[in-house]
């Protein structure tokens, strides 16, 4: 199997996707009095047309409020760990293009500042969690591109004997090879929700990257469906050669949101999605 959507990233990564309550729509309520927040009592239809047209003030009104809630600040100083807290969220883009070149499908070459860091995090932890590193010779280019040079010669081995375990991949489904049973469609994809900055020096920096997972098998007769997790990965990164790479990492489970009652899709809109959809190149 390729790497994916962008070489050297597969379907996504780990080390793992209406109407409302299923009905296919959405209703809302809005309150019929102040201080009703829940709604009160139920509307007449007498009133539908002026209801539409205020859930539709609602709507374009939090539309609105969203695209200016995540608007970045572009007078802001490039290094996001310096500048005014009350100028920019945590998660506010900077509007700088994170890299300009890849090696192995991976972006390469951050800014040597926090935010080229938590590009960087974002990035590496995509790579690091996707289907490549079920893949010898995939995996090798992946952990060269993301770690220092140090750090991969001395993980390479310890890595290439968890990836290779023929029982951990026969507990996940896969073949001694790392290959997904016919008809099946092996899916790992990580899908980062933000980063946030803990410490940085000069030449060091320490990234928490939130985000969600998906991890299984996709098809008729797979025993590991693909479902969702959410995790917590903090990066250990160093400036090496002109770049940010990976020293260290640790992972955690959460924040995990609450689940909707959404229905779940078919094995072959599962297997369309991942192959249809193709991955990003995270930027802070």
């Amino acid at each position: 199997m390729s790497l994916g959507d962008e070489p050297g990233y597969g379907d996504g990564p780990r080390g793992e996707d209406g109407g409302y309550g299923g009905s296919g729509q959405t209703r809302t309520r809005l309150p019929d009095r102040p201080g009703d927040v829940y709604g009160g009592a139920r509307r007449g239809r007498g009133s539908s047309s002026r209801s539409l047209i205020t859930v539709v003030g609602v709507v374009v009104l939090l539309i609105a409020a969203i695209a200016f809630a995540n608007r970045g600040d572009n007078s802001a100083s490039p290094d996001a760990g310096s500048g005014d807290k009350a100028k920019t969220s945590p998660t506010a883009a900077s509007g700088a293009n994170p890299v300009a070149s890849k090696a192995a499908g991976i972006p390469t070459g951050f800014a040597h500042n926090t935010q080229g860091a938590q590009s960087a995090a974002a990035n590496y932890g995509v790579a690091l969690s996707s289907t490549g590193m079920f893949n010898t010779e995939q995996r090798h280019a992946i952990v060269d591109a993301v770690y220092a040079p140090d750090v991969a010669a001395a993980r390479q081995p310890d890595l290439d004997t968890a990836y290779s375990s023929e029982k951990f991949l026969t507990n996940i489904g896969l073949d001694k090879n790392g290959a997904a049973p016919a008809g099946q469609t092996f899916i790992s994809r990580i899908i980062p929700v933000g980063t946030k900055l803990k410490a940085s020096s000069a030449d060091s920096a320490t990234v928490e990257l939130w985000y969600t997972s998906l991890f299984g098998l996709s098809g008729d007769g797979s025993t590991n469906p693909v479902s969702e997790s959410w995790y917590t990965t903090t990066y250990q990164l160093k400036w090496v050669n002109g770049d940010w790479k990976v020293t260290d990492f640790t992972q955690k489970d959460g924040p995990v949101p609450v689940g909707r009652d959404q229905k779940a899709s078919t094995a072959d809109d599962m297997t369309k999605a991942v192959e249809e959809y193709g991955g990003f190149t995270y930027a802070r």
